[in-house]
């Protein structure tokens, strides 16, 4: 299958495309036009980089051993695929040390008693 996904991001390069049809193992088809996942959109290189990037926990040392080459050029290239991304924005949120902190929060109103409880059972 990853053969396939190569050729195919070869041959579309970094032209634009969109999936028309979607067929399930069990036999059922989608069709339609989808809207690939960003990561999909990359070249078959890159996301084989943030594939290894990944499995390597971010460590940009073991991407230069995996690859063989310097830590600029790890840092360029994962730069590069940054901007091919259109990531989406998270809101930071304050660090929270102990239960008190959640509590401390929710009485400033600063969060929701919604966000306090799913802060308290994370």
């Amino acid at each position: 299958m990853s053969h396939e996904w190569h050729e195919l991001t070869d041959l579309t390069g970094d032209r634009p495309f969109a999936v028309a049809k979607v067929k399930l193992e069990s036999g059922i088809t989608v069709e339609g036009e989808f809207d690939l996942p960003p990561l999909a959109r990359l070249r078959y290189e890159d996301q084989v980089f943030v594939s290894e990037f990944v499995r390597n926990h971010g460590s940009i040392k073991d991407m230069e051993k995996a690859f063989g080459i310097s830590y600029p050029t790890v840092k360029n290239r994962l730069n590069r695929i940054v901007a091919q991304l259109q990531l989406v924005e998270v809101e930071s949120r304050p660090a929270v040390r102990d239960r008190s902190d959640v509590f401390d929060l929710l009485e400033r109103g600063e969060i929701t008693a919604d966000e306090a409880a799913e802060r308290l059972r994370s």
